[in-house]
């Protein structure tokens, strides 16, 4: 009977607590992962499940031959803390371009990842 208060009690305590678990995960891209867009993009925009800390946030964008586009600097939504923009002031041509991501989220947990977009001919 103890064990089972005692569990019930920790378990009670996670749920109740989740948003001291939470990490900002991508949720939505644009251009979207493994997509392919006629035009080139002028911005990535990222959606994340959390709000973001933008000045240790941002994102790379580099080519098909690993060199990087040039990118302004990120902001996020007036609107929505969970919505990141960076400006691509690079030229894009038609190729596979890669996106690498990092976020460090309000509660002070990091994460990154990559995705990738093609720009057709």
């Amino acid at each position: 009977m103890k064990t089972t208060t005692c569990t019930l009690a920790l378990l009670s305590c996670l749920l109740s607590d989740s948003t001291a678990w939470a990490h900002a995960h991508l949720r939505a891209e644009d251009p979207a992962a493994d997509g392919t867009v006629r035009t080139a993009p002028t911005a990535l925009s990222l959606t994340f499940s959390e709000g973001l800390e933008i000045k240790l946030s941002g994102a790379t964008l580099k080519g098909l031959d690993g060199n990087a586009v040039s990118t302004g600097t990120p902001s996020l939504s007036p609107s929505d803390d969970k919505l990141m923009t960076v400006p691509i002031t690079g030229q894009l041509g038609a190729g596979i371009y890669t996106v690498e991501w990092h976020a460090l989220s309000k509660d002070g947990h990091n994460t990154h990842g990559t995705y990738q977009f093609t720009v057709g001919h």
